[in-house]
């Protein structure tokens, strides 16, 4: 449920894959393929020749450090009322969810959840500030309910989170959760429960700050925004700058979460390419059941992608020099790809939102209505130049931030720079990845 919103083309019908772009879904370039991602990886590796000009350590110091700090006179206010939107959000997919029309493309909950909740609010997220950690109203619930408050396992971290995120992205591959309100509505209750028990054995803190998935992914979303919270409370600062901040990433455990959330937003646009088709339809007719292929490419490509970074890590301490350890550099260097995911998240869903919106908007007026018509938007046919855009954006910004990482974890000027080799290499891997799933044109999920 986390990643891979519906698609509701332009006629309303639902479907649980790919982002729009123009037009109900992605439609391949005029220019050669191999034009297109060759240029796309060149701005990425020019930016990195760009970034290691700037060399001021003072600078680079100013520009991660601007900000100004916010009041904070009406805070109290603001979570009370984020919190009743929360539950009202809750109370409105559940009910309206199993008691509401059938029809996907009217049924308050289906765009609820998926254009107004993973779509819009999503994108508020990394764009202004995160607000779920208000909005969610299971925290709400495990902040009033009893607890037995037994101490969380250090050990385990934050791989339930891994996992949890993992599972929700299958889940929502493999089933019709963008099509029948019922089944999802019965998920998000499977997994109310499921966050409920878990903040009722280990205490809400514990649990939403290591267990929880979904509280993972809008926090570090959140880290990207120009608005959040500091020891000082609500503060302005540059969008993307936070990620530079130390120990925003600490342990293995959150390092594989980062690529997982880069992984799990590239494969949810992968399964909805041409490619993916040809290259699964003459395993599924060996035999290979369509169920257990979605899974075990998720899992496959997951290790691989934190594969591909762990040996970036290794090449980075053989050119550095340095006596860190392999972990140290990791953790230090994994919150930039947040801004490549946020970046894709952008391409992938920004077009599916404002096409869909004004159905969200009728459905909240009339939850219970099934009207035989909804509106939609119909995007310019430029609209997918904004999509690409943004994919070349959240790298760049992934590029600096690293940048800075290296110049406060190292000393020297050319080890700093060295250090981000094997990073870039891999930057640049993960930018001619995504920009070439979103040149594909879209086709239905195969086999399913």
């Amino acid at each position: 449920m986390v990643c891979g919103l519906g698609w509701l083309a332009a006629t309303g019908t639902a479907s649980a894959h790919g982002g729009s772009l123009a037009g109900g879904g992605r439609e391949s370039l005029t220019i050669p393929t191999w034009l297109f991602l060759s240029t796309g990886g060149a701005a990425v590796g020019a930016s990195f020749l760009l970034a290691s000009f700037v060399t001021d350590r003072a600078f680079i110091e100013r520009i991660h450090g601007w900000g100004r700090p916010l009041s904070g006179g009406f805070e109290g206010i603001l979570r009370l009322a984020g919190q009743v939107v929360g539950l009202a959000g809750l109370a409105a997919v559940l009910v309206v969810g199993f008691l509401g029309p059938t029809n996907a493309r009217t049924n308050l909950a289906i765009l609820l959840v998926w254009v107004g909740w993973w779509a819009g609010l999503a994108m508020t997220t990394y764009l202004v500030g995160n607000s779920w950690a208000t909005l969610n109203p299971f925290k709400t619930l495990a902040g009033i309910l009893p607890t037995l408050n037994r101490r969380y396992p250090a050990r385990v971290g934050s791989w339930p989170a891994v996992g949890g995120l993992l599972v929700l992205v299958w889940v929502e591959v493999v089933s019709p959760l963008a099509d029948q309100p019922r089944l999802l509505a019965s998920v998000v209750a499977g997994y109310g429960v499921a966050t409920l028990v878990g903040a009722f054995i280990f205490g809400p803190d514990d649990w939403f700050a290591h267990a929880d998935p979904v509280e993972r992914v809008f926090r570090y979303y959140g880290r990207f925004a120009p608005f959040g919270r500091d020891e000082d409370g609500l503060r302005l600062r540059l969008p993307g700058m936070d990620l530079s901040t130390p120990r925003l990433v600490d342990g293995p455990d959150e390092v594989a979460f980062v690529v997982a959330l880069l992984w799990v937003t590239t494969y949810d646009g992968l399964v909805t390419t041409p490619a993916w088709r040809d290259l699964t339809t003459p395993i599924v007719e060996s035999g290979v059941p369509p169920h257990l292929l979605y899974p075990v490419a998720l899992a496959i490509g997951f290790a691989f992608f934190l594969g591909v970074y762990r040996l970036a890590v290794r090449f980075a301490r053989d050119i550095s020099d340095t006596y860190l350890a392999p972990a140290v550099l990791a953790q230090r260097f994994a919150p930039p790809l947040v801004a490549i995911a946020v970046g894709y998240h952008f391409a992938h869903y920004l077009g599916y939102f404002l096409v869909l919106a004004p159905s969200l908007a009728i459905a909240l007026t009339s939850p219970f209505a099934n009207p035989a018509v909804v509106p939609t938007v119909d995007l310019p046919a430029w609209f997918g130049a904004l999509a690409l855009a943004s994919v070349i954006i959240g790298h760049l910004v992934a590029i600096w931030v690293a940048h800075a990482a290296a110049y406060d974890l190292f000393p020297a000027r050319l080890q700093a720079i060295r250090s981000q080799y094997p990073f870039i290499a891999v930057m640049v891997f993960y930018t001619m990845t995504s920009l070439w799933v979103v040149s594909q044109p879209e086709v239905a999920l195969p086999h399913l």
